[in-house]
């Protein structure tokens, strides 16, 4: 049995809990194995997870939990919703809560509402984007965006965001990585790799003679039309990026530009950054290699071009000193190479920053109507106190002018009469 009628509704991401899209799920042995089979909330039928009539909201569906009659809820992947569930099976040791290094690393990388599986041996990591095309399973690594179910704990792993965060450049990488058809290179997993020639190149060789003295190198980044970047993550700010991680791989993709691919002065300039932290040196993956190794790897692996020092300097000393369109015109081409990258970069970061900005919209909205219905009920609470103080006043004023009546009508009579009290 699940811990999920015991949920905590606070936990699920609103992103999940808003939609109409939650089947129930039971436990049944199948072949002699235990498979969850999908149930419709409050009939206990067969749910379908392509028939919309089969599913029910969030509340139904964890009402019906509650009752005993289902193990579980689970959220319906469709293609009307961005949601991608990242299914990562038969990788933590329940008792240790040890994790193996592929599920880390992609968990990590995705950086989004990560859960603990029910059996407490996988995770399930949910994030929006677009499913790449191809393959969509290998071995313990499952990827869903439609006709397919999650089972859902709330058990959210810990230090992992809050939110189903947009995380569509990861997504493509993870599924390049670990998912797709072709299978990794042995060369590119032990730190080799080809340079655009062919030929064969150490982890540490540059993909261009850039050949400049740390410093010179500094110089000319820091005077790049993206400098402020450069700036700001040099200084170890890790403003507009979801996570440090995410600012790390930003430097170095930088730094992969400027030095030619050359992963030992990327290492070396990355050290003197404000963004180094002890996590650099730690051993994250199987094969050994140390976070910042694998950093400066996948920056490397994900630059398209390289700052080429030989083309601007050849075009300046070919020119004459008094052309200066020449010059210009170089200095142009190498800036537009940075700009195409820094342009990506700055797109991924905008659609993740659009994103935030709409919930927080939707949650403001939210509470402005919240705010209208109280307005309106204390609107209708103070009318009816007015109704009940008006009415009060008025049988006070028919009280006192009954009081007066009989005070005169004595009088008249003891006018008439004398003073019958005598």
């Amino acid at each position: 049995m699940s811990s999920t009628p015991s949920l905590d509704r606070a936990v699920l991401p609103a992103d999940l809990r808003d939609r109409d899209q939650w089947v129930c799920w039971k436990e049944e042995l199948r072949d002699g194995k235990p498979t969850k089979i999908p149930v419709t909330p409050g009939s206990g039928a067969f749910a379908s997870s392509t028939d919309p009539e089969t599913w029910e909201s969030f509340e139904t569906a964890l009402e019906y939990a509650d009752t005993g009659n289902a193990d579980g809820i689970g959220f319906v992947f469709t293609d009307d919703d961005p949601i991608v569930g990242v299914d990562l099976d038969d990788c933590r040791d329940p008792a240790s809560d040890d994790v193996d290094d592929t599920a880390l690393d992609i968990i990590e990388r995705l950086d989004s509402y990560t859960e603990i599986s029910p059996s407490g041996t996988g995770f399930h990591v949910l994030i929006k984007g677009e499913l790449p095309d191809g393959r969509n399973r290998r071995g313990s690594i499952e990827l869903y965006d439609t006709a397919r179910f999650f089972t859902v704990t709330g058990d959210r792993l810990k230090d992992t965001p809050p939110r189903v965060a947009r995380r569509q450049d990861a997504l493509v990488a993870i599924h390049r990585e670990y998912v797709q058809d072709t299978d990794p290179d042995p060369e590119h997993e032990s730190g080799n790799r080809r340079t655009r020639n062919g030929t064969e190149t150490t982890g540490s060789v540059a993909h261009t003679d850039v050949d400049l003295e740390d410093e010179e190198l500094l110089e000319r980044a820091r005077n790049a039309s993206n400098s402020e970047k450069f700036e700001r993550l040099w200084r170890g700010s890790t403003a507009g990026y979801e996570s440090q991680s995410e600012a790390d791989m930003a430097l170095c993709c930088l730094l992969a530009f400027w030095t030619g691919g050359d992963h030992q002065q990327i290492d070396r300039l990355f050290r003197q950054s404000g963004l180094l932290r002890d996590k650099w040196d730690e051993v994250h993956y199987a094969d050994g290699s140390t976070y910042g190794e694998k950093t400066i790897e996948r920056a490397v692996a994900s630059t398209s071009e390289f700052y080429d020092p030989d083309t601007r300097e050849t075009a300046t000393e070919s020119a004459p000193r008094t052309s200066e369109p020449s010059t210009t015109a170089s200095r142009d081409k190498s800036d537009r190479k940075q700009n195409r990258a820094y342009l990506t970069e700055k797109n991924r970061l905008l659609t993740g920053r659009v994103d935030e900005l709409e919930t927080t919209l939707e949650q403001k909205t939210e509470r402005i109507d919240r705010l209208e219905a109280t307005i309106e009920d204390l609107k209708t609470e103070l009318a009816e106190r007015d109704r009940e103080i008006k009415q009060t006043r008025e049988e006070q004023a028919d009280t006192a002018s009954d009081c007066d009546t009989a005070s005169e009508t004595s009088s008249l009579w003891g006018r008439l009469f004398g003073d019958t009290s005598k």
